[in-house]
């Protein structure tokens, strides 16, 4: 097989094996992220139910409100732990290392989540998996692109499959938690989550050596090892003084979201300043900056209301939805496996439309602004469904909805991973991603605080939930469209 290196060069034995044309490597990586995402969206699928539910129906019995704000939280820190994983890669252990401990700190997670059936054991697993996700998310990603030469042309196409094995994972994820929660319980769910997370490590660890080789192994930019003292400490105090603010009750559990939103907005105005001020920005790259902070605004709104799937949406799902489908009861978890699968089918005709129409595509602020457009639009099927009786809602009626909010993260999403690169500074690459993920966090975490707003045991409430969310969405999207051409010539020769 081929394996590159960092330096674009690669090792080469007598004869390539390949998965579908690509390096085995890829394989192994499809693998373990999926394995990954199948545990990571399984166990999130009956997290929110195992926080409300009461004892007696084997959750903890939090209150609704701490619920959605702890989900908030926890997502909102899985993209501020990719920051820190890609630190630590760079600087202490490398992209391979730092995946491999990454997935091993995500199983600890579930089986903490498994076996600790205590609000310290969701503490313990909550921070594993956020830490180990945001670890495995990063770095796979960062491996994978070391198997090729820098001039591929296979890179592409490898990572579009290395993608369909993220949403295969996060199909059957909720799918197998929600069926066992459903007959033996919480705890069975987080076991089984725990289980497909070996699984992807004991592949990972059996292929390792075979199909990896030397990738991800370098250190960039290594840390003197006079400063890890520094940085140990830095470590040690922040988590001894998050602990101690929460446990304090000084940061209550159902601020916990908000907190983590503003933490995310000050890193990322901290590391755009950095950038528009540095001497190593030009003049050019200093205007695709300001240019991006609308669509950066754009995205905080998007996945604000994207990740309601796992808030009020879940709620939703529990309460009010009707999940009988040919006399078979569905659990409410299934409902967050729509979306996987609309991504499964619809990824791949996106991906040949933007390639089929190529300069006659949408430029990137309309496809942002018609994504929140859509996503606002969505919102409002539910209006003539608000205040309706337990379990009354058609389960069509969500199916469209989740198929709306899915078109508009194709128009979005992605599209945002390639403009973070496209408008990067060429002497800050990784920081502008960083931003980027900065307005995702940002989203996640305030989907938490924004479902304290939602009663759907109120008519006026719930209408009014989804009314002010869609107009503030649609309403961005129309800005969008007024300014396109002023941030199209903010970007200068970017699209």
């Amino acid at each position: 097989m081929t394996i590159a290196s960092s330096d674009g060069k690669s090792d080469s034995v007598a004869k390539e094996r390949t998965f579908f044309g690509q390096p085995w490597g890829l394989a192994n990586l499809f693998g373990v992220e999926m394995w990954e995402r199948f545990s990571f969206y399984g166990m999130q699928g009956i997290l929110l139910y195992y926080m409300y539910y009461e004892t007696t129906q084997g959750g903890l019995g939090l209150d609704q409100t701490a619920s959605t704000s702890i989900m908030g939280a926890y997502g909102g820190l899985v993209y501020m732990a990719a920051l820190v994983a890609s630190l630590v890669a760079d600087r202490l252990l490398g992209s391979e290392r730092t995946l491999f401990y990454s997935a091993i700190l995500v199983m600890m997670g579930h089986i903490s989540l498994a076996l600790v059936p205590t609000v310290a054991g969701l503490a313990l697993g909550l921070v594993c998996i956020a830490i180990g996700s945001g670890g495995v998310k990063t770095n796979a990603q960062v491996v994978l692109g070391q198997l090729y030469h820098r001039q591929d042309p296979r890179r592409d196409a490898g990572f579009s499959i290395f993608y369909m094995g993220v949403n295969i994972g996060g199909l059957f994820g909720p799918l197998l938690t929600g069926w066992i929660w459903g007959m033996e319980g919480f705890h069975w769910g987080f076991g089984l989550a725990a289980i497909g997370m070996a699984a992807g490590l004991i592949q990972y660890i059996l292929m390792r050596k075979t199909t990896i080789g030397a990738a991800g192994h370098d250190v960039p930019n290594p840390l003197p090892k006079s400063k890890y003292f520094q940085w140990i400490a830095i470590a040690v105090l922040t988590i001894g003084a998050s602990v101690l603010l929460v446990a304090t009750g000084i940061i209550p559990l159902d601020a916990l979201s908000s907190v983590v939103s503003l933490l995310a907005l000050v890193a990322a105005v901290v590391m755009w300043l950095q950038m528009y001020r540095s001497h190593l920005t030009t003049p050019t790259e200093k205007s695709r900056l300001i240019g991006f902070i609308p669509l950066f605004i754009s995205g905080v709104v998007f996945f604000g209301i994207f990740q309601q799937q796992f808030t009020v949406l879940a709620i939703y799902s529990d309460v009010r939805l009707n999940r009988d489908l040919f006399g078979f009861e569905l659990s409410p978890t299934w409902v967050q496996s729509f979306n996987p699968l609309f991504i499964i089918i619809f990824a791949g005709i996106f991906a040949s439309l933007w390639t089929k129409l190529g300069e006659r595509q949408w430029s990137t602020p309309v496809k942002f602004a018609v994504a929140n457009i859509i996503i606002g639009i969505s919102l409002f099927f539910f209006i003539p469904f608000s205040g309706g009786e337990a379990n009354s809602t058609p389960l069509l009626a969500i199916v469209w909805i989740l198929f709306l909010f899915t078109i508009g993260e194709l128009l979005l999403s992605p599209v945002g991973n390639a403009l973070a690169t496209k408008v990067a500074p060429k002497a800050y690459p990784s920081m502008m991603m960083a931003v980027w993920l900065m307005a995702v966090s940002m989203g996640t975490s305030l989907s938490g605080t924004l479902a304290d707003y939602y009663d759907p045991n109120s008519v006026s409430a719930e209408n009014t939930f989804f009314i002010v969310l869609g107009v503030v969405s649609i309403a961005l999207g129309f800005i969008l469209l007024l300014i396109r051409n002023w941030i199209e010539k903010k970007f200068v020769d970017i699209r």
